[in-house]
């Protein structure tokens, strides 16, 4: 994946580098060959302040502390007189032998000097140079004038990361608004003016995207609530003539024939109910939580299916688990309706799939200070292998036995989605049957 990030840093920073490194050649030439000429005038000025009074051939085996000072190991001199004669050299370097007047470079024993030649009126003075010594010190002197410019990449590199991270700071800052935006939050991004121009039409254009999509959604929860409304009334009228016709003895069969239709019309109804449900949990805004009493919600959902527990003689209860007592309210700031809707299904779920004369309990839990619920039957469980494919929605293991229409988890598993509540399911390892857990409320 591109990023414009290492895009701007990779060009900037290679773009600083070469061009460093042509200014630091440009430098280190230009400094070289003025080095070179302070040494070539070195060379001048020291033959033209030679004392003219040295002394003859004789002192070229002692010191001449008039001349001591120039004639060290980086120049050799040499005179001769106006006969030819050499009459001084500098005594730890060898004779170069008089050359012409004037400045050249010259080749002696595989080496290179640098020579000066300065014609007098009764003398002819040479004064030579190593090229390598020159060399060495143009070099130091060319480095010397690179240092600025070895404190100044460093410094121009560390500003280039902070101007373009804190240029790319409000991308960044827009990435993180959109990121811990819930699903449901449609809301307008605001702009204000910490929002650079050169963002503002992203933002905008977000806007209009979310514009529409909050549109879209309104069309759709409005199609839902109508859906329902037509749906439930033309199934629950059917039920109604059937029953009715049952009874006055317009409609004769043997029995089954009705007892069958009557079960699939109640399927029909349910499987309305269930996508109705499903398709108003995805479609549903954001909603502020409040805080509900679990508890009440339990013993509530309890009373509600307490007749359809009787009908398969199945033992519905509410109970508790400590630390949670039976005077504990157990407060959570959460979605009533919507926890009412995933309490429901997970205890209508399990009745359904619970033998008769079996046992459904609705456990209250509290776990690392955070309330939770747990749906406890002793039914038949659910196969390891399917226990995460049974959240997906119509989906029903091969065994499965029951009218079911796979939705009923897949209900729970949204709603506990969208309120950010964990869902889990294991089968119970001392007995028979299925735990469903929900967790992560937040007590008050």
């Amino acid at each position: 994946m591109k990023s414009i990030r290492r895009w701007l840093l990779g060009w900037l920073i290679c773009g600083l580098a070469a061009a460093s490194g042509i200014a630091a050649l440009a430098i280190f030439h230009t400094a070289r060959e003025e080095a070179g000429e302070l040494f070539d005038y070195e060379l001048r000025t020291v033959a033209l302040s030679l004392p003219l009074n040295v002394e003859a051939a004789e002192t070229v085996e002692r010191e001449d502390e008039r001349v001591g000072g120039i004639s060290d190991d980086r120049i050799l001199i040499e005179i001769w007189d106006k006969t030819g004669t050499l009459v001084y050299h500098s005594r730890q370097s060898a004779v170069l032998g008089r050359l012409p007047a004037g400045i050249r470079t010259i080749e002696r024993s595989e080496d290179h000097w640098r020579v000066f030649g300065l014609q007098q009126s009764d003398r002819f003075v040479q004064v030579a140079q190593p090229v390598s010594v020159r060399e060495d010190l143009a070099i130091q002197l060319a480095l010397h004038t690179l240092w600025p410019l070895g404190v100044f990449v460093p410094v121009t590199i560390l500003l280039v990361l902070l101007v373009v991270a804190r240029g790319l700071a409000p991308v960044g800052g827009l990435s993180r608004l959109l990121a811990t935006r819930s699903l449901e939050s449609l809301d307008a991004l605001r702009l204000d003016g910490n929002v650079p121009i050169e963002i503002r039409p992203l933002v905008v254009a977000v806007n209009d995207l979310l514009a529409r999509l909050s549109v879209a959604t309104h069309t759709q929860r409005t199609f839902i609530a109508d859906a329902a409304h037509e749906l439930r009334s033309p199934l629950a009228a059917l039920k109604l003539q059937l029953q009715a016709a049952a009874k006055n003895g317009t409609l004769k069969d043997d029995g089954q024939t009705l007892e069958r239709i009557d079960m699939r019309l109640n399927r029909i109804i349910r499987l309305v109910q269930q996508l109705l449900t499903l398709a108003r949990e995805d479609a549903q805004p954001a909603i502020e939580a409040t805080f509900v009493s679990l508890r009440r919600l339990g013993e509530q959902a309890v009373s509600d299916f307490s007749l359809l527990a009787d009908e398969k003689q199945i033992d519905l209860g509410l109970e508790f688990r400590q630390p949670v007592t039976q005077e504990d309210t157990c407060n959570v700031l959460a979605d009533p309706h919507g926890l009412d809707v995933l309490l429901n299904n997970l205890i209508d779920n399990a009745i359904r799939y619970t033998p008769q004369g079996g046992k459904v309990d609705v456990v209250l839990t509290r776990t690392a200070g955070r309330l939770g619920f747990e749906v406890v039957d002793n039914g038949p469980g659910i196969p390891e292998a399917e226990l995460e494919r049974v959240l997906d929605r119509f989906y029903r293991g091969e065994h499965t036995k029951g009218t079911g229409s796979g939705l009923g988890l897949a209900i729970a598993a949204r709603i506990a989605q969208r309120q950010r509540l964990a869902l889990s399911l294991r089968n119970n390892t001392d007995a028979r049957g299925l735990t469903v857990s929900v967790s992560g409320f937040g007590s008050h």
